[in-house]
């Protein structure tokens, strides 16, 4: 059976990203439609009936919880999300599935196999999601009345002592082979923590990642440029490093 999908997100560029890689990882899957924002969702959820729907959570209007709520029992919804701490522990603490922004091939597999076991064990979404998303909504809003609070000091071995260095002060980071450079205007120190894990702990607001080994602090960003094969080339206030922006992310810096 061929399964249909419509892809929600109020950046286009994303949608195409998806779309794309939903063609290559899933070719038999019919995306139906593409909606920029939570009326043209639901108003294409009533005309195509997809089966399942991939939903930007985040859109101005009707947010994508909210058209959730609405579709909750017709569809099945993967949610998509820019790194939101509180998102992925509520999604995680009710088996709701998602995806983190920019979306990789490897999450991206782990959901369609999810999706094709899910969808041939039981054509219809499960009768209970409308309170599994109630339950999100209030996991979300439990979380951030409790003041979760992002990384605000890095700490470095400085030759016989530590070092905190306030996030305010790091440039950017850049992953090595064991470590990770934190550059500042006062040179740079080695930390054993991940790009990973410091995409986790970050403000997203104030640190974007810009390549799968660097996240920049977005008040030191002067511009961005394009390269020849697509990326982008990005300069910094006061530096001469020239950092890449893979094309994943370049999505970051449309209005800029």
């Amino acid at each position: 059976m061929n399964y249909k999908a419509i892809i929600v997100d109020d950046e286009k560029e994303l949608r195409t990203y998806l779309k794309k890689m939903l063609a290559e990882t899933w070719p038999q899957l019919e995306i139906c439609g593409e909606a920029a924002n939570g009326k043209e969702a639901l108003k294409m959820v009533d005309a195509f009936a997809p089966h399942i729907v991939f939903l930007d959570i985040k859109m101005p209007g009707l947010s994508g919880l909210d058209v959730a709520k609405n579709i909750a029992g017709i569809c099945r919804i993967v949610f998509i999300t820019a790194f939101d701490q509180y998102a992925v522990e509520a999604f995680e603490r009710e088996a709701v599935d998602y995806l983190i922004k920019p979306v990789t091939k490897e999450r991206l597999l782990q959901t369609i196999s999810r999706l094709k076991k899910q969808l041939q064990s039981s054509p219809e979404p499960p009768t209970n999601i409308a309170k599994i998303i109630t339950q999100v909504l209030a996991n979300l809003q439990e979380n951030t009345n409790a003041g979760y609070r992002y990384l605000q000091w890095i700490k470095t071995q400085h030759k016989e002592s530590v070092r905190i260095i306030p996030v305010e002060e790091v440039d950017y980071f850049q992953a090595g082979d064991k470590y990770t450079l934190v550059k500042t205007a006062q040179g740079e120190e080695l930390i054993k923590k991940s790009i990973k894990e410091l995409s986790q702990e970050l403000d997203p607001q104030k640190f974007w990642q810009i390549h799968r080994g660097t996240i920049v602090n977005v008040s030191r960003i002067e511009n961005v440029g394009r390269s020849f094969t697509g990326r982008g080339i990005l300069k910094l206030k006061n530096r001469s490093d020239d950092l890449t922006v893979s094309r994943q992310y370049l999505h970051l810096f449309k209005q800029m």
